[in-house]
């Protein structure tokens, strides 16, 4: 009777221990951690009045995300970008005192740059992840001008040729493709944004010119400054 008794016990452990046992070895489909972090590259395409007058740009974004709900299908997205729609380079003498001696290279580039924060709701879990975000934020539209030296990777002078900033906003759409889970989750990040950058003031290539008292005359441009992005990157979980 003892037998059948504690095999009895025995086996009803068993039975209590086999769900937990399992949850243990089976792969969570839900990743732990409510932080990521992703960068990606990013190509642009003026839209509207802004397209008569540039062609496109290329630059690089960084986004934070909090997710904000426990299923994490709803949460916060900070952004931040960099974007390259012209540049010049020449070959100039360092000053007119030095002459032809000592050239550097003259380098001219117009930038856009942007932060924003808004909701980003997806699916958290499968093999494929859609989402949607939206934000509202600032864009500096500047132009740069700096020098720097034969074999030299680093300017050693540079001015601010105008700039601009603006109020914007905008939303996009994408798609992570998961690569590992556990703690710290890495995905590839593919997707498209559009950004409402409103009007503002800006120059393109060959709007400044050189004049012979070695000052500089600006030919800016005035109107709608929106584009439509496409990236690609990796976001990566923040472990706990």
């Amino acid at each position: 009777m003892r037998t059948r008794s504690a095999a009895l016990l025995l086996g009803l452990a068993a039975l209590a221990s086999a769900p937990a046992a399992r949850a243990q070895y089976e792969p969570s489909t839900r990743e732990p951690t409510p932080w990521y972090v992703g960068g990606s590259l990013s190509y642009a395409r003026p839209q509207g009045q802004f397209s008569r007058n540039v062609k496109e740009g290329f630059g690089a974004d960084g986004h934070v995300i909090y997710r904000l709900s426990e299923s994490g299908v709803v949460g916060l997205r900070l952004d931040g970008g960099f974007l390259v729609y012209g540049d010049e380079h020449q070959r100039v003498p360092l000053s007119s005192t030095v002459g032809g001696r000592v050239n550097v290279d003259l380098n001219t580039t117009n930038n856009i740059a942007f932060v924003g924060i808004g909701p980003q709701i997806g699916m958290p879990t499968g093999r494929l992840r859609p989402y949607v975000n939206g934000y509202a934020g600032v864009s500096y539209l500047f132009t740069e001008s700096s020098l720097k030296g034969t074999g030299s990777g680093d300017a050693f002078a540079s001015s601010t040729n105008y700039d601009d900033a603006t109020f914007s906003y905008g939303g996009g759409a994408g798609l992570y493709v998961p690569f590992r889970g556990g703690p710290s989750p890495i995905s590839l990040d593919v997707g498209v944004r559009y950004h409402n950058n409103g009007h503002a003031r800006y120059l393109r290539e060959g709007d400044i010119t050189d004049n012979a008292d070695d000052t500089i005359t600006l030919h800016p441009h005035y109107s709608d400054t929106d584009l439509l992005s496409f990236h690609v990157g990796v976001s990566v979980g923040i472990s706990r």
